[in-house]
Formats: C-alpha cells, sequence, structure tokens
C-alpha cells in the first residue's frame, strides 16, 4: 500500500464535495492505495504534484495487471496528459525543474470528437484519423474518476476491453468500435449503427430489433458490401470480425415476406444457420491447379478449404468484381486495385508490393498445396498462406475491377491482433509480420530438429557461414527463405580483453538508418508585451535534437534581445494558449512542425508584478486571434490598470495612422504578417536597428485617444475560459501571479484595431512536397551507416565468455549472402516515450543496376549482386494523417503502375524517386543482363 503524505488544506463542504470526497475515498481504498490524512475533502487542491503521480502511477499499475475484456477505459488527450506529466515531474528529461509549470486546467477532450467544442451528448463519435500517444492517451476507469474529480472537464469518451487473436489472446481498448450503416429495405432510410467488432450476430440482431421496433424473426440482415447482397447474417454466435463486416459499410435489412426462402435469417431459438451466398459460385480453379465445383455455400472462408489433397478454393464473392475463370488463359491481370476498408492502406501498400514480386506470383498461381504446414506450433495452421495465395489469385484475375480484401483483414486481424481495428500502422511492420507468417505456414520442415551449432573458433568464415546457412535450412526451409532471406555477418569485439566473436545470421530485410540533417528550421512569432512594436515572424535555425534553451537563444538573438528582457514562449491551440514552454532542458522534438508556436517579449525583471493574459472574443462568443501577454503591478488592484495594460498592448493594432515609409523596416503585408523577404530585410538592415518599433502612435496620441474613449469589455476567466466575471468600474482584483481575462471584440474594437495581425498564425515549419535534392542522400551512405562499425548501448551489454561480464562491445555487419529478392526499409520513424517523428530526407536510390559487390565479404561469387528496382511502398505525410500507396512494375510490360487503394494509374520510371519512398523491393539481376548493361551503379560511381 503506498502511503501519501499528510496535508493540511482547508477546502469548502458543500453536499458535493463530501460525495466526491466519499467516491474518491472508496475508489482509492478499493485499489489498496492509502489517502491523506486530512480533515479535508480530497480534491486535487489537497494533493502536491508528487502525491498526484503516486496515487495515479499506483492506479495505472493495479488497472494494467488486472486488465480484463469489458474494462472500461477513456480516451484522455494526449495535449492534456503531458502537461499533466510535466506538472507532476515526469516530463522526458530527469533534470528538468518543473517547479515553474503551471497546473493543468481542465480536461479538454474536445479536439478528440468530430464537432470540437461544439459538440455535446453521450454518443460522441470520434475524428477518423487519431493516433494513439499522439492525440490521446488511454487510462482505466478508476484513472479518469480520480482525474476528472480532480479537474473535471470532458467529455467522457469511454471504450471497452476486448480480446482479440486466436493462439496468443491480446487484449486490447475497440477505440473504435465498428460503425455500419443500416438501410431499411421498406423504405430505403439509413441509420449509423455502433457495435463492438466482438459483438455476435445475435447482438446485432437484437439492437436492431430495438432500433426498428421489429421482432428478430420477422426480419433477416444481409452483408450490403458495396451495395451488393453478399450473404445473410445467419450465424448466431458469430462474431461481426468473422462475419467478415468492415468499418461504415452497408448492411440491408429486409422485413418478412411470404416468398421468403426457409432457412434465411435467425430462426425463432435464435440458433445459427449456415450463411447464405446470394447466388451459387462457380470456379474453374483450385489451390491444387485442377477444376472444382463449389457447393453454393461459403464455408466461413477458409474452414473447410481443405479435404485431403485436394484443396477447393472458395474463390467467391460477389463484390469483388473479379473474374478468376480466365486468369489461365493468359489474360493481363495485375493491375487490381484495392479498397480501402478504414485505414488500410498501410495494409494494401505492402500488399501489392509483395503480389508483384514476380517470383511469389509464380508460386500463388501455381499448385503449392503440399507444402502448406498445418501442424506448425508457431504458424497460422496454414489459413494466413492460403488467404494470401487467395487474395493474390484475385488480383491476377483477369479485369481492373479494385478487390475489397475483407476476408484476408479477418485472417490478419485473428492472427495479429495489432493490425485489427481501423487505426493506421506501419506497413514495414505489416511487411515482416507477412513474410515470416508466410515462412511459417509453407515450412516445409514439419519437425524441426535440435541441432548444436559448433564453436566457430579458429575456423575459416566460409566454412562457418555455410554450416550456419545448413543449420537455418533444416529448421527453416520455405518459398519465403529460398526467395527472401539473406546472411551477414555480425563482429563482436570486447573493449576489455579483445575476445572477437563472430555469428551468421539470416535477414528478410535491411533497415537501413537514414543520415539525417543536424538541424531545423523553426518559424516563431514574436509580440511586445508592452506594445511597442507590431508582431513579427522569425525563421530561427536550431540543433534538431536540440534543448529548448537552444531556441531561446537563437530567437533571442534573432530579435535582438535587450538584457533586461526575456522571451515566454508558449504554443497556441484554438486561438488559446495550450501550454507554456518553459523548462529550458525540454527536448525540442516535442514541438512539433505543424504547431503553432509564439514568443512574448517581457521584462525579465517580474517581481511584483501580475502576468496578464488577454484572449479575444467575437459577438458570438467564439474565441479568435491570438492571446496577447503583458505584465502589470501588483500594487494596482483597479479595473482601470486592467484597462490600461490592454490598451497599452493593444496599441500597435490601432488604424489611426499609417506607418511612414521612411520610417519602417518591413514595408509589405501578407495575411497581416511581415513576408519572409521583409524578414530577410529586417536582418539586413544594419542601420535602421534591430527592434522592430510601430512608430505610428507615440505616447502623447495614445494618452489623447484614451481620454474618452469607453472603456474595453472586459471578464475575469479561469484557465479555461468558464465561470466568468465581469471586470465593472469599481472592480478590485486581489493580488496573484496570473491573471486571465476575456476582451470581447465588438464593432468598436472592429473598427479601432486591425486584428489581423493577432490571425492566420505560422506553423513552426511548412512542409512542402518539393523535393529538396541538395540535401538527397544516397543509398549507398544508409548502407554503409548499417555497416558502420559502433558500440553497443549501455542497455545491450555483451556478455564476453573471456571476462566472464557483460561488456559494452564494438560490433560490425557485414552482407555476407544475398537473396533473390532484396527489400530494403528506409528508418524513416523515429519512436520515443513522448513522440514518433519522421525523416523527410530524399534518398537517391538506383531503379537499374544496383551494385552491391563492395559490401558482400564472401569470397564465393557464386551469384549476381547486382539488383533491378520493381517495388516501392510509399508513405506521404505526417504520423497523424498520413497515407500509404505503392508503386509496382509490371515486368511483361516494363511499366511502371501507381496502386492508391482503389485507384491504379500509370506512371513514369522516372517519376518513381520521392522522398515518400519507404520500402524498397529489388530483384536480382541475372550475369547475362549485367554484362549487357552499359552502366552499373555502386558506391564508387
Amino acid at each position: 500500500m503506498t502511503m501519501i503524505p499528510t496535508t493540511s488544506v482547508t477546502l469548502g463542504s458543500s453536499h458535493e464535495e463530501e460525495e466526491v470526497e466519499e467516491e474518491l475515498l472508496s475508489l482509492m481504498m478499493d485499489n489498496d492505495v492509502a489517502p491523506p490524512t486530512t480533515t479535508t475533502t480530497t480534491t486535487s487542491s489537497s494533493f502536491t504534484p508528487d502525491q498526484e503521480k503516486q496515487i495515479i502511477n499506483d492506479l495505472i499499475h493495479v488497472s494494467g495487471s488486472n486488465a480484463k475484456p469489458g474494462d472500461l477505459f477513456y480516451l484522455l488527450s494526449n495535449r492534456w496528459y503531458m502537461e499533466w506529466l510535466r506538472y507532476t515531474g515526469q516530463d522526458s528529461d530527469e533534470n528538468s525543474t518543473v517547479s515553474t509549470v503551471c497546473r493543468p486546467g481542465q480536461i479538454d477532450n474536445h479536439h478528440l470528437v468530430i464537432g470540437g467544442s461544439d459538440s455535446y451528448g453521450d454518443d460522441l463519435e470520434l475524428l477518423k484519423t487519431l493516433q494513439e500517444g499522439h492525440d490521446y492517451v488511454l487510462v482505466s476507469q478508476d484513472v479518469w474518476k480520480i482525474l476528472y474529480d480532480w479537474y473535471k472537464g470532458g467529455p467522457a469518451l469511454p471504450r471497452k476491453m476486448i480480446s482479440q487473436g486466436v493462439a496468443n489472446k491480446t487484449l486490447l481498448v475497440e477505440v473504435y468500435p465498428l460503425c455500419l450503416q443500416l438501410i431499411d429495405a421498406r423504405d430505403d432510410k439509413q441509420y449509423a449503427i455502433r457495435i463492438s467488432k466482438k459483438a455476435t450476430v445475435r447482438d446485432l440482431y437484437n439492437q436492431v430489433s430495438v432500433l426498428l421496433k421489429l421482432d428478430e424473426e420477422k426480419f433477416r440482415i444481409w452483408d450490403y458490401f458495396n451495395k451488393k447482397k453478399s450473404s445473410v447474417l445467419a450465424v448466431a454466435d458469430q462474431d461481426l470480425e468473422d462475419a467478415n463486416l468492415q468499418m461504415d459499410q452497408d448492411i440491408l435489412v429486409e422485413v418478412e415476406q411470404h416468398l421468403w426462402p426457409s432457412g434465411l435469417g435467425l430462426d425463432s431459438t435464435g440458433n445459427g444457420l449456415a450463411l447464405v451466398p446470394v447466388e451459387p459460385a462457380r470456379s474453374s480453379i483450385t489451390i491444387a491447379g485442377g477444376p472444382t465445383q463449389s457447393n453454393g455455400y461459403s464455408s466461413g472462408y477458409i474452414s473447410n478449404f481443405y479435404e485431403g489433397n485436394a484443396l477447393g478454393s472458395p474463390l467467391t464473392g460477389a463484390e469483388d468484381g473479379y473474374n478468376l475463370s480466365k486468369m489461365a488463359k493468359g489474360d493481363r491481370g495485375g493491375l487490381s486495385g484495392l479498397q480501402n476498408l478504414g485505414n488500410t492502406c498501410f495494409m494494401n501498400s505492402s500488399i501489392q508490393c509483395l503480389v508483384h514480386t514476380p517470383s511469389l506470383v509464380e508460386y500463388f498461381l501455381h499448385d503449392y498445396s503440399a507444402e502448406i504446414n498445418k501442424q506448425n506450433p508457431i504458424g497460422m495452421q496454414g489459413e494466413l498462406a492460403i488467404a494470401f495465395g487467395e487474395l493474390l489469385r484475385k488480383l491476377w484475375s483477369s479485369g481492373r475491377a479494385p478487390i475489397a480484401p475483407r476476408e484476408f483483414k479477418t485472417k490478419l486481424a485473428r492472427f495479429a491482433p495489432q493490425f485489427s481495428g481501423y487505426n493506421q500502422h506501419d506497413s514495414h511492420e505489416l511487411l515482416a509480420f507477412l513474410l515470416d507468417g508466410l515462412h511459417e505456414d509453407l515450412n516445409r520442415v514439419k519437425f524441426k530438429p535440435y541441432i548444436e551449432i559448433k564453436d566457430a573458433t579458429g575456423r575459416p568464415d566460409e566454412e562457418v557461414a555455410d554450416e550456419c546457412w545448413e543449420i537455418h535450412k533444416a529448421r527453416n526451409d520455405s518459398v519465403i527463405v529460398d526467395v527472401c532471406q539473406g546472411q551477414y555477418k555480425s563482429t563482436l569485439v570486447c573493449p576489455v580483453c579483445g575476445k572477437v566473436s563472430v555469428t551468421f545470421d539470416p535477414f528478410m530485410y535491411l533497415s537501413l538508418p537514414l543520415p539525417s540533417t543536424v538541424t531545423r528550421s523553426m518559424t516563431i512569432t514574436v509580440f511586445y508585451g508592452d506594445g511597442s512594436a507590431l508582431p513579427m515572424p522569425y525563421i530561427v535555425t536550431v540543433p534538431k535534437h536540440g534543448l529548448y534553451k537552444d531556441l531561446f537563444q537563437a530567437l533571442g538573438t534573432a530579435c535582438c534581445l535587450n538584457s533586461d528582457e526575456l522571451l515566454l514562449l508558449a504554443e497556441v491551440y484554438d486561438h488559446g494558449i495550450f501550454r507554456y514552454l518553459v523548462n529550458p532542458l525540454e527536448q525540442l522534438f516535442t514541438i512539433k512542425d505543424e504547431e503553432h508556436i509564439v514568443a512574448y517579449r517581457l521584462p525579465k525583471k517580474q517581481e511584483g508584478f501580475t502576468r496578464l493574459e488577454i484572449v479575444h472574443e467575437s459577438k458570438e462568443k467564439k474565441r479568435l486571434g491570438t492571446p496577447l501577454v503583458t505584465f502589470i503591478a501588483e500594487a494596482a488592484q483597479k479595473s482601470e490598470d486592467v484597462q490600461n495594460a490592454v490598451q497599452m498592448v493593444l496599441s500597435p493594432l490601432l488604424k489611426v495612422k499609417v506607418c511612414h515609409p521612411s520610417n519602417c523596416i518591413h514595408t509589405s503585408m501578407e495575411d497581416g504578417f511581415a513576408s519572409e523577404n521583409d524578414i530577410d530585410g529586417l536582418f539586413n538592415a544594419g542601420n535602421s536597428g534591430c527592434r522592430l518599433r510601430n512608430q505610428s502612435v507615440d505616447k502623447m496620441e495614445l494618452d489623447q485617444l484614451s481620454n474618452g474613449m469607453d472603456s474595453f469589455i472586459l471578464s475575469l476567466t479561469d484557465e479555461k475560459g468558464m465561470h466568468c466575471s465581469s471586470i465593472e468600474n469599481d472592480f478590485h482584483f486581489r493580488q496573484d501571479q496570473f491573471m486571465r481575462v476575456i476582451l470581447d471584440w465588438s464593432d468598436r474594437e472592429y473598427g479601432m484595431y486591425n486584428i489581423s495581425f493577432l490571425e492566420d498564425l505560422p506553423v513552426v515549419h511548412k512542409t512542402t512536397t518539393k523535393k529538396i535534392r541538395s540535401e538527397a542522400i544516397s543509398l549507398f551512405s544508409c548502407l554503409e551507416a548499417f555497416l558502420k562499425e559502433e558500440p553497443l548501448g549501455p542497455d545491450d551489454m555483451w556478455y564476453c565468455p573471456t571476462c566472464k561480464e557483460h561488456r559494452q562491445a564494438t560490433k560490425k555487419l557485414d552482407l555476407w549472402r544475398l537473396p533473390e529478392i532484396l527489400v530494403v526499409h528506409l528508418k524513416r520513424f523515429s519512436y520515443s516515450r513522448y513522440l514518433k517523428n519522421k525523416l523527410d530526407t530524399f534518398v537517391n536510390f538506383p531503379t537499374h543496376n544496383l551494385d552491391l559487390r563492395n559490401y558482400v565479404k564472401s569470397n564465393v561469387a557464386a551469384r549476381s549482386h547486382t539488383y533491378e528496382l520493381y517495388a516501392i511502398s510509399n508513405h506521404y505525410g505526417g504520423l497523424g494523417g498520413g497515407h500509404y500507396s505503392a508503386y509496382a512494375k509490371l515486368s511483361k510490360e516494363n511499366r511502371w503502375y501507381h496502386f492508391d487503394d482503389s485507384h491504379v494509374s500509370s506512371i513514369n520510371e522516372d517519376e518513381i524517386k520521392t522522398s515518400a519512398a519507404y520500402v524498397l523491393f529489388y530483384q536480382r539481376v541475372q550475369e547475362k543482363r549485367v554484362d549487357e548493361s552499359s552502366q552499373v551503379h555502386s558506391s564508387s560511381g
């Protein structure tokens, strides 16, 4: 049990607070967390930041160890959660000082739901592009209750935990329940139904029965994917996921008719009946290559796929639009797209690259039944290989109608729960799983022998490498090993005794780091807290992996900060200050390119002053513009003192006079801000003074304007703009270090001030699709970075058999044996505790004659080391809202195509090199073709 130190905070004693206290105390005691010894309530004011951290962390530990299907978890804004982590001293830098970090305001989850702050009610719909760890975090119901009791806010976004997977069950929170578009066949009315994908068909009938006020025996529900009747949902106990229902697809409800065939729908007892296709399908192809006849009934996709040696392929599916019967006649294929089933572009991209791998196409279009391994305990009983083979056949049938990979996605979710649901995933992670899964399902070794590896000491590398490869092949022998696996040499050297350890290991792909640039440009808009100048955006260059203090210093130099001034940086979100950037030891990667960062130029001496934050609001009570920050003396406690401070900081925006050209450094404005050329002019105007002051209104004119001018309409508010109180003429405020007011913009303010200077803030860095070839790196430099010698990390120490201790050895990788198909993964994504980041560096890679002979250390030159590109998996945009597509080459046509989900179009070869390239697929070039080539690309050429 965790003991919380005693506190002695005096709070109110309302009936509501007493109820909160009782619930909170009960919750803490139920979870074996001891409350503080106090005679007051246990609202958040009762606890220090360290105490809050202890309570929440203990509850997180308890909920994590006791989680089970059906438990409720809640989405919590990652923005708000990061603020709470900083407040409780759990930020990314252990040495950081958090004494200046303010306590978070109310929980605000509105940016996670459609409609934002205008959304209300219990049935709120999440935005489709949310990413865990980027937009939200998940907390248990107990953690949510305590945080809500402490901070209030919302809205509450509860989600249930479900169990996924077949052999290895995985607990996942179903953030996006299945959303089905129900169509009533009687009047074509449509309804949205949200239901768990782990709910049964019976549960769906119950929900529809209540919605339409129908008896369950009086209607039937059709799988109506792509507006086509596929089959009646009739297996009562079948999961909706196993029924292949997809996010946002249609289902059709037909009410009882006298002409219904018997056996359709659920019977009166709710017993399950077999799925009934709309019409029996015929297929002339089986996995074994011989003819077969379908019995007209779907077997649940795989369950009855094979009987003995004759494996009947259920290649049916009216919604897919493919024609397999013509495939054997050599008709043109391979140009079908894949429908996006809801953030499945990552899957579509990887699949298109694999199904355009020539050796895999040849394999799966022929008889591979004898190689299906149902006995492999770490395989998937052959089901993944069969599902992939069927999908490949569909894509290589004649015609170009897009295919809906519903059955394949269902299988994928069963065996790889991490890819279930409708969140965006990494195409390379999926590719790695598919290659490994296909290998295990097609492993020709039914019973893996145990083979002891001999010591390599004193033996030639060639002998040891061949021995290791034979041992590997004795346990792992499949088409994937034949085609995709190579071998590298790993050398470890002890830094103390010099012991050398050499091993030879197989690889399926090469994950190459990208040598990235070391700097980053950031655009920050500087506002003057004393109202002496207009806001100005500055572009500064900082270390990419630097700290906030590097940004403070660079920005201070750029704006010629005086010795008696400081810069207070803040992130502006939704026309309010979301957070202040005050910790100099915070890492810069926590500031994302798409964010809006401002800096307030303020006096360094702040003792005896109150920081005043001014938020702008329209007549419609909607926030607008950018907040302003200034200081007023704590001795000033009257409303006129606040009025004067607001008037001062707004003075540069007055429309009274325009700036004379001879007195201004910048002369053109774009969207209320100086253009980039003007910024350059500012730094080049050496004799004009570094500080850009607005000379349109001097102090005398300002005093004259203020005389007789009506007061601003101001309201004192809390951190979230709630609980406003009007600041009247006789208003007196208490001394404090911080004050936030709302300024109502009436017609008078719009007439006097140019609010455009407070709008359209530039983002930190605007990403463009332009290829910056000057910063390009070669594929060879990535490979050399992968192969270079480097010390192991402190968390990856090597046990030296000579020293008998763990040592931080040096490690060197070398390519030894190259595969027929070489898959190259460019490591564009970096991950940390708080952030995922992407490198958009342009990598210059060869499309023809990639020569790797200089990197292969084996002396046996039995095969060519030259490769030709045939497919690319691309990733565009950022991590939250990115998109995947694929480029693939049809070898028979010698022509490239762009596969963008359902859309397929031809593309010129000189257009396939982009900064979006993520995974490259190369095929070995035969020696004869290499000899005929006029140019070979290598590290030296």
